[in-house]
């Protein structure tokens, strides 16, 4: 029987940009697999407009921190050596690298043009509110100091169908590019009627040669870093023919086993099944619904039913399909999706994805290491670390629920024989101290279990009929199981 499996997102938005992160990777490597931690989800490789920019910028999809373009050879991160180097450390310690690929959009042209365009309303994509007229636009990519190396292909304004800024006029807004055939991509969310631009040069998934070359690219990425998986970013925003297809061509290159999840911001569970279903469920999506419902019960605090957190959720409709999380870049304080899971909830909303059967969790570097920037966050190492520990160690077998109580809700994982002391008992309160009586198996009469967050400092007794009544404090969580051994 295979360990549980756990993902982490190795970055914040706030990183210090000063070219070490893929040092700072390797060098963690190792202890990252003690923890449990067999996936990274690491940030975009690929150039960005600069040596700050995070990698949603994209600039240069073929310089991966090799080239001196935007005013800088390494990307934030570090220089491409640096990232093969991290990649090799985290196989050599079996850790497998899901790299955040950007195939919305490109940041930073080298040129600009002049071409028509209609500018449309910003809250209805598909209303026109100008007649045609001639813009001068940044949408000329010829990477002159990458020479070819790679890819011969040249950007214009051909190859995307929208831009937000007039350089001719000092005009920022939403511009339709007009030309033969030209449109939105029909295959996108219908957020603002259409919501297939979001910025920047918005690449023409309806132009062959733009299909073609990013299906190149992808398995030339796949190929150059060995790597093991992509996240997809901003695909609501993506022809979903155009994702399937992509997924399609990097697997035929890579095999089968190469992971794909997307980033697919959507809350309503319908749109998720339905977007799953339109890409034939070849790849797995983060559960959105799911951390809302957390940014919602830390918000609500004893108002909140935790009886109903997993409804209209991925991980309770496709946990096959499901990549759960607390919280992401995106998420945290200041950024653009701003919707954090507030302190005094976060460990519960961790037990709840990683102490779980279902769904594949991902941890965020901002919650174990804390966030950088003008206003830092502390990382909760101390408060995770149990949790992964019990994930590693006890979270395995049969689950039983408890959900009986809409302000004390429990589950145990009953164990298997194949992963020694496993088996636990978690209960978590939104409200008022509490306790539950719950059945971990008769076989374990007399075992004596601990809380192993450290919050309740009792032994607890297994009853002669498998009974153990099981105590937490007020708005925290417990975790009961065989005291800690040494980790394998």
């Amino acid at each position: 029987m295979e360990r549980n499996h756990t993902m982490m997102q190795f970055f914040e938005w706030h990183l210090s940009p000063d070219g070490n992160h893929w040092n700072r990777l390797q060098e963690l490597a190792p202890e990252l697999k003690k923890k449990g931690i067999d996936s990274v989800w690491i940030p975009p490789v690929t150039k960005g407009q600069s040596a700050e920019d995070t990698g949603y910028g994209v600039y240069d999809l073929y310089d991966l921190g090799e080239f001196d373009q935007r005013g800088t050879v390494r990307t934030k991160y570090g220089t491409k050596q640096e990232l093969q180097e991290a990649i090799a450390a985290c196989h050599d310690n079996g850790i497998q690298v899901y790299v955040d690929v950007v195939m919305n959009h490109k940041a930073g042209a080298d040129e600009t043009e002049e071409f028509q365009v209609i500018e449309v309303d910003a809250e209805n994509r598909t209303e026109e509110i100008s007649k045609p007229f001639k813009i001068k636009g940044w949408t000329k990519f010829t990477f002159p100091k990458r020479k070819d190396k790679y890819s011969t292909f040249k950007w214009s304004f051909e190859h995307f169908n929208g831009i937000d800024y007039d350089a001719k006029t000092d005009k920022t807004g939403i511009f339709r590019i007009v030309g033969d055939g030209k449109k939105w991509n029909d295959h996108v969310n219908d957020e603002f009627s259409n919501y297939d631009y979001l910025m920047f040069a918005n690449l023409d998934y309806n132009y062959p040669d733009v299909q073609a070359e990013m299906i190149r690219w992808g398995n030339w990425l796949a190929n150059t870093l060995q790597c093991d998986g992509y996240r997809l970013d901003a695909i609501k925003h993506i022809d979903y023919r155009f994702i399937k297809n992509f997924v399609d061509n990097v697997r035929l290159q890579r095999g089968e086993d190469f992971y794909f999840v997307g980033e697919f911001w959507v809350p309503e569970l319908s749109a998720c099944q339905t977007y799953l279903e339109n890409v034939d469920f070849k790849l797995n999506l983060f559960d959105v619904p799911l951390h809302y419902k957390f940014h919602e019960a830390s918000k609500a605090g004893a108002d909140f039913d935790l009886t109903t957190i997993f409804e209209d959720t991925l991980v309770l409709m496709h946990p096959e399909h499901a990549v759960t999380f607390v919280d992401n870049h995106d998420t945290q304080p200041n950024e653009s999706l701003e919707s954090w899971v507030e302190d005094w909830f976060k460990q519960s909303a961790y037990s709840l994805i990683l102490l779980r059967k279902d769904g594949h969790p991902c941890i965020f570097y901002g919650d174990y290491f804390g966030i950088g920037g003008e206003e830092p966050v502390d990382g909760k190492a101390v408060a995770m670390d149990p949790l992964l520990y019990a994930r590693y160690h006890t979270a395995y077998g049969e689950q039983e629920d408890y959900f009986d109580d809409a302000h004390l809700i429990g589950w145990v994982r009953l164990g298997c024989a194949e992963m020694e002391r496993s088996g636990c008992a978690v209960l978590i309160s939104n409200r008022d101290e509490g306790e539950k009586r719950m059945f971990v198996g008769e076989e374990r009469a007399g075992e004596v279990w601990v809380d192993l967050t450290g919050t309740r400092d009792e032994n607890i007794s297994i009853e002669d009929d498998g009974f153990a009544t099981f105590l937490v404090n007020g708005g925290s969580v417990s975790v009961w199981a065989q005291p800690e051994a040494e980790l394998d």
